[in-house]
This record gives structure tokens, C-alpha cells and sequence, in this order.
């Protein structure tokens, strides 16, 4: 079954940069020219909510990996940390010299990794939002940076035509791809963190093996692709193109399994669900749609065979060599034969209770951050009250 358009939301006044689910799939965040970020409930006839803050374009969205906060990076220099509550409270921090254009969060949900026109990616702790260090070797604009699923290394792309590599914890650059013909807009990890893949102004999308530094395949399109997004079990990206189109690309045959048509003008962005079940994607129209994914579970359980595949989509650049960076997921018995299913659902609800917990600490991490910018705020406005009546007493007595 081909994947069909399942819900529509229109509220945004400009082009849509960015889509993101939260992970529980219940909300959707946009970020947008206009200025908004945008979260919509996927519940039908719920509110959606108009988040204002930035002074200028919003560039970038991410929800961390508890659904409390989602982080958004602006024209105007700042990364907000948005608390998902109808109230739309948030913490700024002044994070680049220059447009931020990508915000992600690590999977333990303790660092925040930016991008910038500044020519620099920087990480930062998201409980006090401390800046931790920056990595500057590009020499242009960094369109997109993203932590590895492990968390131990970052990918960033550029217009410098690069794509880089780094170790988090030495901080230094491992490797340079520099297949690329143009800028590259947008890059990411393959979900067992072996592999990335880009995209960029010279149409095509390019994976590599980051432990052997190969190229593992090239898809020539037609159009600048924007944005791509790895469905969860490894075997299919998403990419959102200038030519209006999203194109699902199945990485096992190495081809273009669909073509979507929905925008009206470039495609901008795209994302899977954490489940893989839903990708949302959006564009210059000022649309953002929900797509349901519609493979069969079957398409991507079972055990796939290493083979030499020619990956070359709409040209003759196949690079004819197999994949082999964990993109073959053999089916897993549901139960250890070692562990009682009780044992199992015992894990799972400890696992739930932490993450809830984690998640009201993120929750009330900001409440205090927003806490003390307020108080700050108060002090100043004392300060200044204390001065005006010290002149007066002055000018009384002169």
C-alpha cells in the first residue's frame, strides 16, 4: 500500500523550515518564517498552539527524547526551550554570532547540539543551558548538525561541501566527506549509528559506512533536497525536494520505492514518527502534512542477505557496493527464553516511571530557569526604581 496524506494543518503565515513528532506521536512541532513555532495535537479537532518568542524566522525544531521540551533555533541568534504546556513558557539563550539553523538533542536528552551561519556546531547542557565547546573547522555556513544515537559523535553538514564527522568526547574532527558538488543541506545517522546520509544543493543523497569511510550508495535526483529522514528500522529515508516532491528511497534495493506528490512549491522539511508508523513534512506552501506510512511490517522485519546492489536512482552513478552497516534487522523473538514476560513488563513500567520522572526534571528545569530570568528582570527594574528615587532625594536637596 503506497503511503497516504492522513492529516493537514494549516496555521502558519510563511514558509514551514522544520517538522518534529513529539515521541509519544501526540504532538507535532513546525517552526516557520513567520516567525512561530507551532505545536498541532494529532488528536482531531484539538487546539493547536501559536508559541511566540523569536524575533525572526524559525529555522529548526527538535522535541527531546521526553516529549517535555521541544528546542527551536531562530534567524535572530537565539535557541528557545519551549515547556510543551498551553502557557508556551520558554528559556532563551543567546547561542551564535549568527542565524541558527539546526537544534538537536542527544538520545539521553542531557546536551543540545547547534549549527550555525557562524561557521560553527556547539554543544550545550540542557539542564542550565551552559555552553560546553564549539567545533570550527567549517569554513561556511553549518546547515545541520546531529548527534550520533550513542551520543559519542556528531555529524555535521555545510556549505563549505562538506560533511564532518567529530568525536564528542576529544572534540576533534575524524574524518571530511567531500563527494559532495554543492552545499550540503541536510544530513543524519542511520539508526544503528554506522552509517549517515546527506543531502544537498547538487541533488543527490549519499550514504556512507563512517567505519570504513566508504560511500555506500548515491541517489541522483532532479532537485536540491532539503531535508531526509531515516525511518526507524534502518531499511528507508525520506527525502523533501525543491521540485515539490517527498521521495521514499528503499536502501536494501537500493531505489526509489515512491514519489509523493502534496506541495505546492519546494518541499522544506520531513521526519518520521519514532515509530516509523507517520512522517510529517513541510514546505513554502506554508502547509505541514501527515503522511501514514503504510509498509507492510513484514517490508521491514525480516532477515535480508548482504548483496552487491547498484544504488543509483534516476542515473547512472551507481556505486554497486553492499550495504552492510546494519541495515539487515533479522526478526528478534519477542522473549528471551531466560526472562519471564513478567520480568519484562516489570523493566518496562521501572523504565516508564524513569522516564517520567526525567521528564518532570526537564519540566522543572526550566520552570527554574524561567524563574530566574524573571527575577533578574525584577532586580533590574528595583535597581532602576532605587536609582530614579536616589535623584530625586538629589534634586530635592540641591
Amino acid at each position: 500500500e503506497d503511503p497516504s496524506l492522513e492529516r493537514h494543518f494549516k496555521g502558519h503565515r510563511d514558509a514551514v523550515t522544520s517538522v518534529d513528532f513529539s515521541p509519544n506521536k501526540k504532538q507535532l512541532a513546525s517552526g516557520s518564517m513567520d516567525s512561530y513555532l507551532m505545536i498541532w495535537s494529532m488528536k482531531p479537532q484539538m487546539r493547536a498552539y501559536r508559541f511566540v518568542g523569536h524575533k525572526d524566522a524559525v529555522l529548526c525544531v527538535h522535541f527531546s527524547p521526553s516529549g517535555h521540551l521541544v528546542a527551536s533555533g531562530s534567524r535572530d541568534k537565539t535557541v528557545r526551550l519551549w515547556i510543551t504546556s498551553a502557557k508556551g513558557e520558554s528559556t532563551v539563550f543567546k547561542a551564535h554570532t549568527a542565524t541558527v539553523r539546526s537544534v538537536h538533542f542527544s538520545n539521553d536528552g542531557q546536551s543540545l547540539v547547534t549549527a550555525s551561519d557562524d561557521k560553527t556546531v556547539k554543544v550545550w547542557t540542557v539542564h542550565r543551558q551552559k555552553f560546553l565547546f564549539s567545533l570550527s573547522q567549517h569554513i561556511n555556513w553549518v546547515r545541520c548538525a546531529r548527534f550520533s544515537p550513542d551520543g559519542r559523535l556528531i555529524v555535521s553538514a555545510s556549505d563549505d561541501k562538506t560533511v564532518k564527522l567529530w568525536d564528542k568526547t576529544s572534540r576533534e574532527c575524524i574524518h571530511s566527506f567531500c563527494e559532495h558538488g554543492g552545499f550540503v543541506n541536510h544530513v543524519d545517522f542511520h539508526p544503528t549509528g554506522n552509517c549517515i546520509a546527506a543531502g544537498g544543493t547538487d541533488s543527490t543523497v549519499k550514504l556512507w559506512d563512517i567505519r570504513m569511510n566508504r560511500l555506500l550508495q548515491h541517489y541522483q535526483g532532479n532537485s536540491v533536497v532539503n531535508s531526509l529522514s531515516f525511518h526507524p528500522s534502518g531499511n528507508y529515508l525520506v527525502t523533501a525536494s525543491n521540485d515539490s516532491t517527498l521521495k521514499i528511497l528503499d536502501l536494501l534495493e537500493g531505489r526509489l520505492l515512491y514519489t509523493l506528490h502534496g506541495h505546492q512549491g519546494p518541499a522544506t522539511c520531513v521526519a518520521f514518527s519514532r515509530d516509523g508508523d507517520l512522517f510529517a513534512s513541510g514546505g513554502s506552501d506554508e502547509q505541514v502534512m501527515v503522511w501514514k506510512t503504510n509498509f507492510d511490517a513484514a517490508d521491514y522485519g525480516t532477515a535480508v542477505k548482504p548483496q552487491k546492489y547498484g544504488s543509483s536512482v534516476d542515473g547512472p552513478h551507481g556505486t554497486g557496493v553492499e550495504i552492510d552497516c546494519g541495515i539487515h534487522h533479522k526478526k528478534t523473538k519477542t522473549q528471551d527464553s531466560g526472562r519471564t514476560h513478567e520480568q519484562q513488563e516489570e523493566e518496562t513500567t521501572l523504565t516508564n516511571t524513569l522516564e517520567h520522572i526525567m521528564g518532570q526534571l526537564d519540566v522543572l528545569t526550566q520552570t527554574v530557569s524561567i524563574l530566574e530570568q524573571r527575577l533578574t528582570l525584577t532586580e533590574d527594574k528595583l535597581k532602576e526604581c532605587l536609582e530614579n528615587q536616589q535623584k530625586i532625594i538629589q534634586n530635592k536637596t540641591n
